[in-house]
């Protein structure tokens, strides 16, 4: 367990959430499910058992530094790691994994979203440790899967080969684990009939964007299929853990192209493997996703705030409660208000939020974003 590993990327703005996810308090930073915590408190708890807490790096913005501090204020500075801007998640991934490789030649890690939902965390803790103990010591690049339970058009889709014997040879310490499967290919966010062969397939799970490798694996990754990257934080190896550090990530993220890690090395790689679970998984990436995880009233709508409703279902409504709102005749719509925004749309317009937000931001001016 002392080599384990957790990087959680916890920078993201969590636009498809606006008006209530907003820039100065991104939605990884609030209590969306009115546990007492917030999503990141809770993704940090959740690897409790399977490293360190001193071997748990959060990398987020500069200016969510304080939001971070406040929220886990046990970590070390140099457990925090901070991007100037935003660059996606492979210079964000690279950033953690070369820095904690110059004090770790044997780390094994884990990436992780901030903002994830996981309801049986006692078999989300299963799956972690089984995978890791095969990235340990193989040349492999692991991705959580998720069965599916209905044709999603906003999630990613991964194929997996049935039969593989890649895994049975080479040393190990620990058997291969049931569920882990070789990947054929990535699909992200396919078109609804797409989406619903994939689902009678039976040959795809979700992509849950929860990454697992040896730090050895991963660099070499890097300098294989983004040698750019590779190269930029490379340079760094000297200066991670010292006062040259800060310095050098903001010139360093200057020459950063903006690429995932799944567009730069997963979806190229021959090595990469899906571990397959189905522990209650959602990204919250969404109102809808939201929506399909909370409790709902008697006609399937989803209410927080001064609220009367009429003749209405299968709405997600959000309001602040100093105001009474009235609602009738509605069906499968997202009504939510927060500080100067309020957004009325059809639940299956979701995915147009990101475009409201661009609109916004250039007509109305960034005091709404």
């Amino acid at each position: 367990m002392k080599h384990n590993y957790v990087v959680i990327m916890a920078g993201g703005v969590g636009t498809r959430f606006w008006p209530l996810s907003r820039s100065v308090l991104p939605k990884q930073f609030q209590d969306f499910l009115r546990t007492g915590k917030t999503l990141l408190q809770q993704t940090a708890d959740r690897f409790n058992k399977i490293c360190p807490k001193e071997n748990l790096y959060i990398v987020t913005n500069q200016s969510y530094l304080g939001l971070v501090k406040d929220q886990l204020p046990w970590l070390r500075d140099d457990q925090i790691l901070l991007e100037p801007v935003g660059r996606n998640t492979a210079p964000c991934i690279a950033y953690a994994c070369y820095k904690i490789s110059t004090i770790d030649e044997q780390a094994n890690l884990v990436v992780s979203p901030a903002d994830h939902v996981i309801l049986n965390e006692k078999k989300f803790t299963s799956t972690i440790q089984s995978a890791l103990g095969q990235t340990k010591d193989k040349d492999i690049l692991v991705t959580i899967g998720i069965k599916p339970d209905r044709p999603d058009t906003g999630y990613g889709y991964i194929q997996y080969l049935e039969d593989d014997d890649s895994l049975k040879s080479g040393p190990t310490t620990s058997p291969p684990p049931k569920k882990l499967k070789k990947v054929k290919t990535f699909t992200e966010k396919p078109h609804l009939r797409l989406a619903k062969r994939f689902l009678e397939s039976g040959e795809f799970v979700w992509n849950a964007g929860i990454f697992l490798w040896n730090v050895n694996s991963i660099i070499k990754a890097f300098g294989k299929y983004l040698p750019e990257i590779a190269e930029i934080f490379e340079g760094g190896l000297s200066k991670y853990y010292t006062p040259d550090e800060f310095d050098f990530i903001l010139s360093a993220y200057s020459h950063c192209r903006n690429v995932s890690i799944d567009y730069g090395i997963m979806e190229k790689a021959s090595n990469v493997y899906v571990a397959l679970s189905d522990f209650g998984w959602s990204d919250i990436g969404t109102w809808k996703s939201l929506f399909n995880i909370v409790k709902k009233d008697n006609y399937k709508n989803v209410i927080d705030g001064n609220i009367l409703i009429y003749d209405s279902s299968n709405c997600i409504i959000k309001t602040p409660k100093n105001k009474l709102l009235i609602v009738e005749g509605l069906d499968d719509y997202i009504i939510v208000e927060h500080d100067n925004v309020m957004m009325i749309c059809k639940k299956e317009s979701e995915q147009r939020v990101k475009e409201f937000v661009a609109d916004v931001k250039m007509k109305k001016g960034e005091q709404f974003i």
